[in-house]
């Protein structure tokens, strides 16, 4: 199955793409993955692999502790050989600092007033509290009757900041919300420590990956500004991410997101084709950073985290056991521009696709793209 991988990519065509992105994604029989890289044990790099050299003045090692990242020079940060402008960071967060990420993503910004695939279909006041109306489900011992999924097991992406309009497939003034402080924080730390001082970030997109789910092969286009990078943070369960070229027809590089990796595409990369066709379980050597708790933590002064209770991390570490999520964030705007405004702001919900509606047409998932026949 290596081989038949291998192939695929001496193919040319449009489908190239398209035939690895099935590849990896096909369930029977199960796809080889000896050819995926592996940033966290270097396996399978065929030599692509090459050091990044870093900025490590640029951020203290309290700034970085104050957003629950070690010291700038305990990261590992790599480039790949053909792929100018992309930064892969191995998980650089401190030990116990991703249960506090986790339960952002869960609890903090799936809630209003930030934009969701569920209010697609349903009243804001049923989205009022999407935590609030699953907790106690996803708490209660596993019953042999199916029961309905909570809203946060229906939930497949969420929009921060400048929200993103997936019918026009553009940013408009208004429909926007204050990004969150801390995950700016966050981000502008590891930014500037990638070399790009002065990230403003001002639109995320969330993505919440079941077992089951995939991310189809898209370009992100849509911000005005495309010097600045794309910043994408993992957490929960490993996924395959492959990575194009800047024609829909290239060949990707397949590799492995495990919990607590950082990509940045940038310069040449920041606008390749990408996607994500596959979830896995996280390897076992890396199974623990998702079992530990942030109240571990010796917090610094300034610090944006916060203990995670233990009921909180108690849904929490059942939800990612299956399921993982991931942030993208953005600048969408250069100096002197602004966003337009915009009379039809309707949000309409293209999401991860579930396999477990076979028999329907699948949707896609969060960013720009249109659905990948498969």
């Amino acid at each position: 199955m290596a081989k038949m991988a291998a192939s695929m990519v001496t193919e040319s065509g449009e489908d190239v793409f398209r035939k690895m992105f099935k590849f990896y994604k096909r369930r029977e029989p199960p796809p080889d993955l000896r050819e995926v890289i592996d940033f966290s044990s270097g396996a399978a790099s065929g030599g692509k692999i090459v050091p990044f050299k870093l900025d490590q003045a640029a951020v203290s090692d309290q700034e970085a502790a104050c957003v629950g990242l070690q010291p700038t020079t305990d990261w590992r940060a790599f480039g790949l050989q053909g792929y100018p402008g992309f930064i892969f960071i191995s998980n650089p967060f401190l030990r116990g600092s991703q249960a506090f990420w986790v339960r952002q993503c869960l609890k903090t910004y799936s809630q209003k007033p930030n934009v969701c695939n569920l209010d697609m279909h349903m009243s804001p006041s049923d989205t009022q509290d999407i935590w609030a109306r699953s907790v106690q489900a996803i708490r209660s011992p596993i019953s042999f009757k199916r029961q309905p999924k909570t809203l946060l097991e229906r939930l497949r992406w969420v929009t921060l900041g400048y929200h993103y309009n997936w019918d026009t497939k553009t940013y408009s003034a208004n429909s926007y919300t204050p990004f969150p402080g801390d995950l700016h924080m966050l981000s502008v730390r590891i930014t500037a420590a990638c070399g790009f001082p002065g990230f403003s970030s001002e639109a995320a997109i969330l993505n919440y990956y079941r077992s089951d789910s995939s991310l189809g092969i898209h370009v992100d286009e849509s911000e005005l500004d495309h010097s600045r990078p794309l910043l994408s943070l993992s957490f929960g369960q490993s996924a395959i991410f492959l990575l194009g070229g800047p024609q829909r027809q290239d060949p990707p590089t397949a590799m492995f997101m495990h919990s607590g990796d950082v990509m940045l595409m940038s310069g040449p990369s920041r606008l390749l084709y990408h996607a994500v066709p596959r979830i896995l379980p996280a390897p076992p050597q890396l199974a623990t950073c998702l079992e530990e708790l942030s109240c571990a933590l010796a917090l610094q002064t300034g610090s944006v985290l916060e203990p995670v209770s233990e009921e909180d991390w108690d849904v929490c570490s059942r939800y990612i056991q299956s399921s993982r999520v991931n942030m993208t964030v953005r600048q969408v705007l250069g100096p002197g521009q602004i966003v337009p405004l915009q009379t039809d702001d309707k949000h309409r919900m293209v999401g991860c696709h579930d396999d477990a509606n076979s028999g329907k047409r699948k949707r896609t998932c969060s960013d720009p793209v249109g659905t990948v026949d498969t």
